[in-house]
């Protein structure tokens, strides 16, 4: 049985571009589809799910980048699949909840702030715990 030692960067640098896609899409479909057709606080709702995406999308491709520097740092990948999750759940309720109006929606859209937070916080704890190697002295 092998142990896990390293991460690939590929996931989450997919995701990453995946999530800054979308915001761009998503973010043109509000303004140019939706403009006339939502309430203008709907909007506002709207553009708050884009804008989170792409800043996570952004944060998700530094850590496929961290992760390429430094495989080992799993609190790094921890943080990505965070974000991963807190993105997802965060923008999309909010995407979901101006679609269909569904109340219940709103309810899960905290817990995707929370994820966001937790990956900042490991995101943080990663940071600090990030040390550089220094070379061995022959003598």
């Amino acid at each position: 049985m092998s142990s896990r030692t390293s991460t690939s960067p590929r996931p989450w640098l997919i995701a990453g571009g995946l999530c800054g896609l979308l915001a761009v899409a998503l973010g043109a479909f509000g303004a140019h589809g939706l403009r006339h057709l939502i309430t203008p606080e709907r909007l506002v709702a709207w553009g708050t799910a884009t804008d989170y995406l792409a800043l996570h999308g952004v944060v998700i491709l530094i850590c496929g980048v961290l992760l390429s520097i430094r495989p080992q740092a799993h609190l790094v990948e921890w943080a990505a699949r965070v974000f991963l999750l807190g993105t997802l759940l965060f923008s999309g309720s909010l995407f979901a909840l101006v679609l269909t109006d569904l109340g219940a929606l709103g309810a899960i859209t905290p817990f995707g702030g929370l994820l966001l937070i937790a990956g900042w916080a490991l995101l943080t704890l990663a940071g600090w715990r990030w040390h550089t190697a220094v070379p061995e002295q022959h003598s």
